[in-house]
């Protein structure tokens, strides 16, 4: 069936032949060409470089279309209990649908739209979220994402600390600080820049407390910052660690049954090839059953 091979060519999970890894490779190319083609594009550019940089765009875009209407067109086969229109609007709404579908828009929405009602430099930015496909075709962004899934309500409950620290702490810096600078002080704004700059431990220097009351209270917020962010850290790192002796286990269980089944196969061929010898074995074995059983004297010598 033509769709169930295009569907094995299309998922990466599905197929091992060398023209869905053939494939794969391809659209993994064009995504990398195509978003390092937005990063050259920034740059003054000779006219046929930039009609180099618009050639590889259009033949990516199309690609990608033609990705995306595989997909759509395909997508009953993912989910093969549910009615075709059905699985089809589940996976349009999926997340990677929305990125595929993201990633055409900036070619195809010109063609439609005036130029003038679109931010025509920002559109074309949003090529840069091609490089969210590859999630699709590598196992460490894929475990990324599933910890993320996984791990949602702890990553939250600590990022809810972390933005209520900041908060707190941006009102007490302004409240020590704004008598002593208000140029820098000005607002609450103004303590929540520095309140995110110290928790992060990045510390662009720009703003920073005078008085002593605000340096310990400035020194506080750095060994809680440092605290805090490593809880999200932490909660990935062990996710990850998870996710990762969880996707083991499929393959030994495949090894192991793998090497039952060339068990198996050997026994099989044994068995075959010896097979007249058995069945005289077992022929032989039956008479003299039979003769034991009937009381007619010893077995005859074989």
């Amino acid at each position: 069936m033509v769709k169930r091979k295009i569907f094995e060519i299309i998922q990466p999970d599905c197929g091992n032949s060398p023209i869905s890894r053939a494939f794969d490779f391809f659209i993994t190319g064009l995504i990398l060409v195509s978003v390092i083609a937005v990063f050259v594009g920034t740059f003054e550019l000779s006219a046929g470089t930039s009609r180099t940089l618009e050639m590889v765009e259009k033949i990516a875009s199309v690609a990608f279309t033609i990705e995306y209407a595989l997909r759509i067109f395909t997508a009953d086969l993912l989910r093969p209990e549910l009615p075709p229109w059905k699985s089809r609007v589940k996976y349009v709404v999926s997340p990677m649908a929305a990125i595929d579908l993201v990633a055409i828009l900036p070619f195809w929405l010109p063609m439609i739209l005036p130029g003038s009602l679109l931010g025509m430099r920002a559109l074309r930015l949003v090529r840069l979220l091609r490089i969210f496909k590859l999630n699709r075709y590598f196992d460490a962004m894929r475990a990324i994402g599933a910890v993320i899934v996984e791990k949602k309500r702890e990553l939250v409950g600590s990022l809810f600390f972390i933005v209520l620290l900041m908060l707190v702490t941006s009102l007490l810096m302004y409240s020590i600080e704004h008598d002593a600078q208000p140029e820098a002080f000005r607002n609450a704004f103004s303590g929540l820049w520095w309140a995110v700059a110290t928790v992060t431990t990045v510390g662009y220097g720009d703003i920073y407390p005078v008085t002593h009351l605000g340096r310990l209270l400035g020194a506080i917020i750095a060994f809680s910052g440092i605290a805090a962010v490593a809880v999200p850290t932490g909660i990935i790192t062990a996710g990850l660690s998870s996710v990762m002796e969880r996707t083991k286990e499929p393959a030994k269980d495949c090894n192991k049954t793998a090497r039952r089944h060339d068990n198996g196969e050997d026994i099989c061929r044994v068995l075959s090839e010896n097979k007249e010898m058995l069945e005289n074995i077992l022929e032989i074995v039956s008479r003299l059953q039979e003769k034991e059983e009937s009381g007619t004297g010893p077995a005859e010598p074989l």
